[in-house]
């Protein structure tokens, strides 16, 4: 086995028997100083050439490209991928701002809207949930149920016989 120039012994039974040096890689049975494209840096790597580009940049095969952040983004933790700021959503390559409708507010998250307790979901918007005597709201919020005593029959409470 010959070991070439910028290279180093491996003890391994599955492979060359050698490797290159940090910031070299294999071209046939040398090793050839790799480039670094601009925004990138070397990993430490026992496989000698192996590069990442920094935050802000995707890596493709032979380069890192500028990730475009749209306005009401932001650069997630690992930095080379976007999400939309609270109150906003991805439409295309872009941030929106989410209509909050009457009766409504944005959850945790801030991704979707939901209806305040009351209200419930109809369409693209929150309508009141209307409580019949002797009835009151689910847990909820957004149903409602009869009291003890008391059934329901089409949008009323009814007494039940006997109770």
């Amino acid at each position: 086995m010959q070991v070439p120039q910028n290279g180093y012994a491996v003890d391994s039974s599955y492979d060359r028997g050698w490797r290159c040096n940090r910031g070299y890689r294999v071209v046939g049975e040398a090793c050839v100083k790799g480039e670094l494209p601009a925004h990138a840096y070397m990993l430490d790597s026992v496989h000698g050439f192996e590069w990442q580009c920094e935050r802000g940049f995707r890596q493709t095969p032979d380069r890192c490209v500028a990730i475009e952040v749209p306005e009401n983004a932001y650069l997630v933790r690992s930095g080379d991928r976007w999400n939309c700021d609270r109150g906003f959503q991805r439409i295309d390559n872009r941030c929106s701002p989410i209509v909050v409708p009457t009766n409504a507010y944005l959850d945790d998250r801030g991704m979707e809207w939901r209806c305040e307790r009351g209200f419930r979901k109809e369409g693209a918007g929150c309508v009141a949930v209307r409580v019949p005597a002797n009835g009151f709201l689910g847990y909820a919020g957004d149903e409602w149920s009869c009291e003890t005593g008391y059934r329901r029959q089409e949008a009323a409470c009814v007494a039940v016989p006997g109770s």
